[in-house]
């Protein structure tokens, strides 16, 4: 984080910091979705306990979805079959035989770290092109998934507790 940027006069480069501040809520938000299924059992991370897919495994896998579209699709171009993801989003929840917590873990977070290289060159003005939506910039981009990230931590934390409620009786 470039605090030296922000003194009393406020940001000397807005852009920059901007970008520092957007990246910097992803992270936090992408550790908080992955630490929802610390302390778990495989049977509790995929536990069904609302009508839809969601659960705490099917969440954090979507979120390797979220940003492999965001951060390879949409940056490189390339189609979904290539970077090797589900066609949309509803089947991004589904779980495989094979799923575990290790392995969803370990795939979220190398998705997680090749968005970072993705866009270290980028600013938040700079314009990509591979989305299915057209043009966007990518502070959009970052607004976008971090807006979803956010949302998906508050569905983890709200059936995490319903999972750990269920120790108890």
């Amino acid at each position: 984080m470039n605090s030296h940027h922000a003194h009393a006069h406020g940001p000397t480069q807005p852009d920059e910091s901007l970008r520092d501040h957007l990246t910097a809520f992803i992270d936090e938000h992408r550790t908080l979705l992955a630490d929802s299924l610390e302390g778990l059992t495989q049977e509790e991370a995929r536990r069904q306990l609302v009508p839809s897919k969601t659960t705490l495994l099917g969440l954090v896998k979507h979120a390797t979805f979220v940003e492999r579209v965001w951060f390879d699709e949409a940056i490189t171009g390339r189609s979904r079959a290539e970077i090797g993801i589900v066609a949309g989003p509803d089947e991004s929840f589904d779980l495989s035989p094979e799923d575990s917590i290790a392995s969803v873990l370990a795939d979220y977070t190398a998705a997680c770290d090749a968005s970072r290289t993705a866009i270290a060159g980028f600013g938040v003005d700079d314009i990509v092109s591979g989305n299915r939506r057209g043009d966007l910039p990518l502070g959009w981009i970052l607004m976008h998934v971090l807006r979803e990230v956010a949302q998906h931590c508050g569905h983890a934390d709200i059936l995490r507790e319903q999972v750990l409620a269920a120790r108890d009786s």
